[in-house]
């Protein structure tokens, strides 16, 4: 064991995170995508979506629901998410025990250098679950606890912050969860192929979609890339694009004040009527009351 890893080791990832944790939500940190989580508080279900990243959880809970699949991930426990996929999640904590958290993301590009270097796996399903939670062994937790205390020292945050995110990856890719990691980076796999379409599709998500065109940019026939599509994330290419575009929408709203038919316009809707009624049937609320402050939309 590393002596700079504990055995209450729970405790020892809060008292780290703690003074991070210095309002609610994703909060940056010194290392470029690294973000501490915070919660004060439950959240009733929701939609959202994240990007590519191992979700560690040192206090409190969250579930995630995706599809008909439910998955718990709370104090010692961590979410692999291996592709942009829109799922449902709550959140449980309170004012004397926050969620707190750390969400590390996933470089494919080391994430490939780290795999060609380890070799061969298992043979695994080329279309793995897309999201899947594993209990912290004792050296992804070591290896966790390494890189929040680089935060606490900006020299060693400067040199070894790469570093530490490669060796959380590492451990993650020899825990349960190793054949998700995998299988983003095996290039001949389907899963492979459908993330980096995903990849495309989040850059150009407010153009019209051709699937032909996304197949084709997978190196797949329509029909093989529209099964391995929908198996990877519940969804048809359509149904995602109008989930990532809602998504989307609902932080354009909240954060930067647009109006609904500017937002409507940026997410790719021609009509503003639609992409109301459609934002409604998503969240349970329009787009306006979204523009609203909290407090009035709970008053209403």
């Amino acid at each position: 064991m590393s002596p700079t890893c504990h055995l209450d080791a729970n405790a020892r990832l809060v008292s780290l995170l703690e003074p991070l944790a210095q309002s609610d939500g994703f909060l940056p940190t010194a290392i470029d995508g690294l973000r501490v989580v915070s919660a004060h508080g439950n959240s009733a279900r929701c939609p959202q979506i994240y990007d590519p990243s191992l979700m560690i959880i040192a206090q409190g809970s969250k579930i995630a629901y995706l599809g008909d699949r439910e998955l718990e991930y709370g104090a010692g426990h961590y979410l692999v998410q291996a592709l942009p996929v829109p799922f449902q999640y709550e959140t449980f904590a309170t004012e004397q025990q926050p969620l707190l958290g750390v969400s590390i993301p996933i470089d494919r590009l080391v994430l490939g250098e780290l795999v060609l270097a380890m070799g061969p796996g298992d043979h695994q399903p080329q279309t793995p679950a897309s999201m899947a939670s594993a209990a912290l062994d004792e050296d992804m937790r070591c290896s966790v606890e390494r890189l929040l205390e680089c935060l606490y020292d900006p020299q060693a945050c400067r040199i070894l912050g790469p570093s530490r995110l490669r060796e959380v990856l590492f451990a993650a890719l020899r825990g349960p969860q190793g054949n998700v990691l995998r299988a983003l980076v095996e290039q001949q796999g389907q899963f492979a192929r459908i993330a980096g379409a995903l990849t495309w599709l989040h850059s150009h998500y407010a153009q019209p979609l051709q699937v032909d065109e996304l197949a084709r940019r997978a190196n797949m026939s329509a029909s093989t890339f529209h099964e391995h599509f929908k198996r990877a994330t519940l969804a048809s290419p359509i149904q995602y694009l109008k989930q990532l575009r809602l998504i989307k929408a609902q932080s354009m709203l909240v954060a930067e004040g647009l109006s609904v038919s500017q937002v409507a316009h940026r997410v790719g809707y021609q009509s503003s009527s639609q992409f109301s009624r459609e934002y409604k049937r998503y969240f349970a609320r329009s787009p306006a009351q979204e523009r609203l402050p909290r407090e009035a939309v709970m008053v209403s």
